[in-house]
């Protein structure tokens, strides 16, 4: 048995699972992250932004602040861009004195929503970062925060626990 998101039952649960995922990081003492600090946008329409994460972290010489608006796309179909046209993606980074934005996604982005992110990171005047994470990719990373499986995989987390016994 995998790690899956059919254990997610909808949108919402699914942004709520990537804030808790995002609250986790600093339970790991081996990253230089001292704080996070997620908040969600709530119900009703969000204006392409789901949740917001603040970073402060330290190189051993200073502490530094990297805020990421985050998008979440629990849609059955991979993401095109039409999905997302009618977000001002600079601007929506911009209102929130962000560093960049994550759009994380239950399926594949298309290879269409791929190059605008390529082009966006090339040729953004203020810098900013534009990324994105397929299904895929965000279950690896969930796979190894263990404290999320009961929450949210509470299959998984019972037939891992099983195998340990």
């Amino acid at each position: 048995m995998n790690i899956s998101f059919d254990e997610i039952i909808d949108g919402d649960h699914f942004e709520d699972l990537v804030a808790e995922f995002f609250r986790d990081l600093k339970s790991n003492p081996d990253n230089s992250i001292s704080s996070v600090e997620v908040m969600q946008s709530g119900i009703g329409p969000d204006g392409g932004r789901d949740v917001l994460v603040e970073f402060e972290f330290s190189d051993d010489i200073k502490m530094f602040k990297r805020k990421w608006v985050v998008q979440c796309k629990f849609h059955d179909e991979n993401i095109s861009p039409g999905t997302i046209q009618t977000i001002n993606i600079p601007g929506l980074i911009h209102s929130y004195n962000a560093s960049g934005y994550l759009l994380i996604c239950k399926m594949r982005p298309t290879t269409g929503t791929t190059q605008f992110f390529e082009r966006l990171n090339q040729e953004c005047k203020f810098k900013y970062h534009y990324e994105c994470w397929n299904g895929n990719q965000f279950l690896n990373k969930l796979r190894l925060r263990t404290n999320l499986h009961s929450l949210f995989f509470p299959l998984y987390n019972n037939y891992i626990q099983t195998l340990k016994q």
